[in-house]
């Protein structure tokens, strides 16, 4: 992975980017409209209606989110911690391994950064920064479940050295832009709460392929 410091998130992948999100904007329009009557029947007869996906995921303050669902926290001066996000870790399900970059390896944002393992497939996830990684979770290499259990402390992924921090996280989102953000992802059709390893509902035969255009990363 070649690193390029702190390249503007669009400036190689815009395009890419712009087409997958305008498809699930779609996708999520389509689903609303699609399931408001049968939402309206379904709260006067008292059954719980469709909610919007981002109401049942975490998205504490203070740190940064990527379009790929991965996480930023700013650690020092030049130093972020990195992460997946509660809805990654809830749309995969629980992960049976992590390959993720070595120490001294350059990251590059918006290029695929590790991998997580989950029943027999490798999904990639976008690297939210760019700069050099300074240090691995062990802990999560030892017991990959910590990213479903803890997707914001514990189950960290990676430290990366960037030059700039605050110029790092202008392309990423926060506070109420990125609850915003989680709130206009899909709907799920039958109301029901997002179990996790929910790709598999949505697509039970292709769900690795959902999932990759879930973080952006097919």
């Amino acid at each position: 992975m070649q690193g390029v410091g702190t390249v503007d998130l669009f400036a190689t992948k815009g395009a890419e980017y712009l087409m997958v999100i305008g498809y699930l904007v779609l996708l999520a329009a389509f689903w609303r409209f699609l399931w408001t009557p049968s939402a309206a029947k379904a709260g006067a007869a008292g059954v719980r209606s469709p909610m919007p996906l981002g109401r049942w995921f975490d998205v504490p303050e203070g740190r940064y989110f990527h379009q790929g669902h991965a996480w930023v926290l700013p650690e020092s001066e030049d130093v972020v911690r990195v992460g997946m996000d509660d809805f990654a870790q809830k749309l995969l399900g629980r992960a049976a391994g992590f390959v993720l970059p070595e120490v001294g390896a350059r990251l590059a944002p918006g290029e695929r950064g590790w991998q997580v393992q989950v029943d027999g497939h490798a999904i990639p996830m976008l690297s939210p920064v760019g700069g050099e990684v300074v240090a691995v979770n062990a802990d999560l290499l030892a017991s990959p479940g910590l990213a479903n259990a803890d997707p914001y402390d514990r189950g960290w992924l990676v430290k990366v050295r960037v030059p700039n921090p605050a110029v790092a996280s202008r392309n990423l989102l926060s506070g109420k832009l990125a609850r915003a953000w989680m709130d206009g992802m899909v709907v799920l059709p039958d109301g029901g709460f997002p179990v996790s390893g929910f790709a598999r509902a949505m697509s039970p035969e292709a769900w690795d392929q959902v999932a990759r255009e879930f973080l952006l990363s097919g």
